[in-house]
């Protein structure tokens, strides 16, 4: 119960990585303000919450509107009293080739994984500036520190968070701010359900067959879970990783080593 008394935000927690976060961080004594578009899938996560003991709410909020950001935190506040930890998790994918993605597509994501990051970051700094502490942990990717064929606005998004964490956690530092960022490779979700589907009417390869490309790169053999990815954000979320600001650390079964 190392984050008992904690109130943490997760973006994105209707499914895969997210919910993976939220679960884990409510094991940990967290109650937790549950955020996604899907009114469905953020209400089941919040009743797997509360029958881990555990306080919940749910949000159903775009990141990528201010507005909406904005008065996530106030009611999140309003409900719990504080904001401990801000996970902004919620992102989506492309797979097209460079060039053949639209102003439209490069918008979209950018609004999403960036500005969406952006959004959260800041609305929760501005409360845990008040409060003098606070965990700000951001989504960010391997493909944030190496670009992807048929991912490459996916990973200009990624290179992009890694630089604003880098720059948000030595403004915050003075106020007993952490802002770090978690890099996961290959996790078995319906994202990458997804990028199997169209890197495969792209390439040719049979449906299943890009993941299994991928995973060949996988040096521990698997294929990640959102469980792996929350064990790494829950120690950031923690006490223990109280001296770590500005980092992007690889989860990724090794492929990328640096």
């Amino acid at each position: 119960m190392k984050l008992k008394g904690k109130v943490a935000i997760v973006t994105g927690a209707g499914r895969g990585i997210g919910r993976g976060i939220a679960l884990r961080l409510a094991q940990d004594g967290a109650d937790v303000v549950v955020n996604d578009i899907n009114s469905e899938t953020v209400n089941k996560v919040v009743k797997e919450i509360e029958a881990l003991g555990r306080k919940a709410l749910a949000i159903v909020a775009d990141v990528s509107i201010g507005a909406a950001v904005y008065a996530m935190v106030e009611q999140a506040v309003a409900e719990f009293g504080k904001l401990d930890i801000m996970v902004a998790n919620a992102g989506i994918a492309q797979v097209k080739q460079a060039i053949e993605i639209t102003e439209e597509d490069w918008d979209r994501i950018f609004a999403v994984n960036t500005k969406g990051i952006f959004l959260c970051d800041q609305a929760a700094a501005k409360q845990m500036i008040k409060q003098k502490n606070g965990k700000i942990i951001n989504c960010a990717s391997i493909a944030g520190h190496s670009g992807f064929s048929l991912l490459s606005s996916y990973s200009a998004t990624k290179f992009a968070v890694v630089g604003f964490t880098q720059a948000l956690a030595k403004e915050l530092g003075p106020y007993g701010i952490n802002v770090n960022a978690y890099c996961p490779g290959i996790v078995g979700t319906d994202m990458w359900d997804l990028i199997d589907e169209k890197m495969g009417i792209i390439t040719g390869l049979p449906k299943g067959e890009t993941l299994k490309k991928y995973t060949e790169l996988i040096t521990l053999g698997r294929v990640e879970t959102p469980e792996d990815v929350a064990c790494l954000v829950s120690y950031l979320a923690s006490a223990d990783a109280d001296y770590m600001t500005g980092q992007a650390i690889n989860i990724c079964g090794g492929i990328i080593m640096s």
